[in-house]
C-alpha cells in the first residue's frame, strides 16, 4: 500500500502542476474532507467532492501558485508532502515563496482526505492580512 499511496499523490501533484482539475478529481474519494486552518481567505473544512471544489475554488480566487514537492514520506495509509508553495496573491500581487505540509489519507484507492498545513504567518504577510 505505501508504494501505491506515494504514486497516487504524486500523480494528484502531477494534475495539480498541470492545471488538469478531471485528472485530480479522478484521484479524490467522493467522501474526502480537506481541512486547512480558517485564518486564510480559502481554509476551513470541506467535505465530498463538491466541498473539494469549493476549497480549490477560494484558493485559485485568491492566490496564483505552484507547489514544489520536496519529500514524500509513506506511513500506511497517510502520506506526508513537504515542500514549498510559490507565486502571488490575486488581490495585491505579492510574491510569496512559503513551507507547506500536506498530510494525505488514502481510502479505496483513492486520496480520502487532506489535511493542509502553510506557514500560516508567512502567507498571511504576503496577503496583507492582519
Amino acid at each position: 500500500m505505501p508504494a501505491d499511496s506515494l504514486r497516487l499523490v504524486r500523480e494528484t501533484y502531477d494534475a495539480f502542476g498541470q492545471r488538469d482539475p478531471a485528472a485530480v478529481f479522478t484521484r479524490l474519494h467522493p467522501d474526502v474532507e480537506i481541512r486547512q486552518t480558517e485564518l486564510l481567505p480559502w481554509g476551513g473544512h470541506y467535505r465530498g467532492h463538491e466541498g473539494a471544489r469549493t476549497f480549490f475554488g477560494r484558493l485559485t480566487e485568491a492566490i496564483d501558485s505552484t507547489v514544489t514537492v520536496e519529500r514524500l514520506i509513506g506511513a500506511e495509509d497517510h502520506v506526508v508532502v513537504a515542500g514549498r508553495t510559490r507565486g502571488h496573491g490575486r488581490a495585491n500581487g505579492a510574491a510569496f515563496d512559503v513551507a507547506i505540509a500536506h498530510v494525505w489519507t488514502t481510502r479505496d484507492a483513492k486520496r480520502s482526505g487532506l489535511e493542509a498545513y502553510i506557514d500560516t504567518p508567512a502567507m498571511r504577510e504576503a496577503l496583507c492580512l492582519r
